[in-house]
């Protein structure tokens, strides 16, 4: 029940962006000047502050981050190998396979910090740190590497791929904040206070962006391009990972914000990159929205049941 008020009002802000885009009180090209700031400047502002400040000192941050990437490295593998079969069973297409990869492995950072503070304190959120910082780079690597091979209109060529990847901003702001964190105690407040006043807004920023992309008559007949992201986001990963964690013993809260951040829905800045980078937004879009739905279910059983 602790988990419910976080993620309705993740659904409640991607409710208004829906209204606003169905009402036209926003007209198309202002959304897509909107997309493009909370993709080049609001989320990688987020990914600075947060890489440069976490504490990560009084954490188990090698064997959680073990245990989060190799159940991400894994999930990604089964994907990539079931592919092909996608394509023939059920007509999915590189750009849909993009989404359901994005919507399979990535998670929303933003309600899993603030879900794990208020459940677990500040070791909850030195946790949630370790999760980050353990995480994004691998997630946008993956994510970026699937969208420009199967998203775009032909095969990339492999310095276009690391070209792409090269220019993708939240890794770059993943690097910088790395490279910040040596030097973080000399920077004066008033220099970095701006980046954190301005990643604060990427949450809410992304979340309308998937709202106004959404189609709302679709959510009335989900197919399995919807269902499968969902089943594996918000079951099999989970699962995945109560399996490393047992490995690695890791037990109490670590274990607990383990889970939390492998049970959450995906991330809002997937739709952001399904825009800018050629996947299918629209399914993108739904899958956010109907994983925000069924995590209000599946994550209190999860974390009971495992956690």
């Amino acid at each position: 029940m602790a988990a419910f008020p976080n993620l309705l009002t993740v659904f409640l802000v991607i409710a208004v962006g829906a209204a606003l885009r169905g009402t036209g009180a926003i007209v198309q090209e202002n959304w897509r000047g909107f997309e493009r700031i909370t993709y080049f400047v609001l989320f990688p502002a987020m990914l600075m502050s947060t890489m440069a400040t976490a504490d990560l000192a009084a954490t188990p941050f090698m064997a959680v981050g073990a245990t989060l990437i190799l159940s991400l490295l894994s999930v990604a593998a089964i994907l990539l190998i079931v592919r092909p079969w996608l394509a023939r069973w059920i007509g999915m297409d590189g750009p849909s396979f993009s989404s359901v990869f994005q919507g399979s492995i990535r998670w929303n950072s933003f309600v899993a910090f603030a879900m794990a503070s208020s459940l677990y304190g500040k070791q909850g959120a030195a946790l949630c740190a370790v999760a980050i910082a353990a995480m994004i780079p691998l997630l946008n690597v993956l994510a970026v590497g699937v969208l420009a091979r199967y998203a775009a209109a032909k095969r990339p060529t492999s310095k276009a791929f690391f070209k792409t990847l090269i220019q993708n901003p939240f890794i770059w702001s993943c690097m910088i904040g790395l490279a910040l964190r040596p030097v973080i105690d000399f920077i004066p407040t008033a220099l970095f206070a701006p980046l954190t006043m301005i990643g604060q807004t990427s949450l809410a920023a992304g979340l309308l962006a998937a709202g106004a992309g959404l189609e709302i008559a679709a959510l009335r007949r989900p197919t399995l391009h919807h269902l499968l992201p969902g089943i594996v986001k918000l079951i099999a990963m989970p699962l995945i990972a109560s399996f490393f964690a047992a490995h690695f013993n890791i037990s109490g809260t670590p274990l607990a914000v383990t889970l939390l951040c492998m049970a959450v829905p995906t991330a809002s800045a997937s739709y952001i990159l399904a825009k800018q980078l050629g996947g299918n937004a629209i399914l993108m879009a739904e899958i956010l929205t109907l994983q925000t739905l069924g995590a209000m279910i599946s994550m209190p059983v999860i974390l009971a049941s495992l956690g």
